[in-house]
């Protein structure tokens, strides 16, 4: 049987297993063996990691031709236009290409996890949360977008990618879930509706989510 299983990767630590300068990794934490991690997130980033025993359905996870979805809780500096939103979601110009186009709009400081160490605190300039969903994978692409359109980025959080979230999982836990059927005719992974974790998931759509403010952040 196929093995997934979803980690939220806190802050500073590394998504692979070993690391010769002795930094955290996956290690310290996913006590499991034999899966690998479907696709990266940045050592200064947080949130959603996949990972699989199995080589297809990795790929199929992290490989941008699938354009399966990713949504970001991105703190910002300063509070972003509606042109400097609107700039994200007609795509902005990087060194390395326009980017295509994305989902994007405010939102309310989602109600999280303190982050340590906390992002750097500048009472003169305010901040703001960005909910972001792209297809693709450049190389720290959500830190660059927002750069792009004059506000960089403090604080980055992969909530979602498809269908699967971090819903009810504290930073630094884990959970195995049944895999979703591999269907070679799809251009993403089939994921089971009945699984726990889905269910939740379905269940949360249906109702509007509510932020509270994280005074730790």
């Amino acid at each position: 049987m196929i093995k997934l299983i979803i980690f939220n990767k806190p802050y500073d630590v590394l998504t692979q297993f070993t690391d010769q300068s002795g930094r955290k990794t996956l290690k310290d934490y996913v006590k499991t063996t034999g899966v690998y991690p479907a696709g990266r997130l940045d050592r200064d980033s947080e949130g959603l990691v996949l990972l699989t025993d199995s080589g297809a359905l990795q790929h199929q996870i992290s490989d941008p031709q699938y354009k399966l979805e990713k949504t970001y809780w991105v703190q910002v500096e300063n509070i972003p236009s509606d042109a400097a939103l609107e700039d994200l979601r007609q795509g902005v110009q990087l060194k390395d290409g326009l980017t295509a186009p994305a989902k994007a709009k405010l939102i309310t400081p989602p109600n999280i996890w303190p982050r340590t160490p906390p992002i750097r605190d500048r009472k003169a300039i305010p901040t703001q949360w960005i909910e972001l969903k792209i297809t693709e994978g450049k190389n720290r692409q959500v830190r660059r977008m927002t750069a792009a359109i004059g506000h960089p980025t403090l604080r980055l959080i992969r909530y979602a990618i498809g269908d699967w979230t971090i819903d009810n999982l504290q930073s630094g836990k884990w959970l195995e879930l049944a895999a979703p059927k591999l269907d070679s005719t799809k251009s993403k992974p089939q994921i089971n509706p009945n699984t726990p974790h889905q269910r939740r998931r379905s269940n949360q759509a249906r109702t509007n989510r509510k932020f509270t403010r994280n005074r730790s952040v």
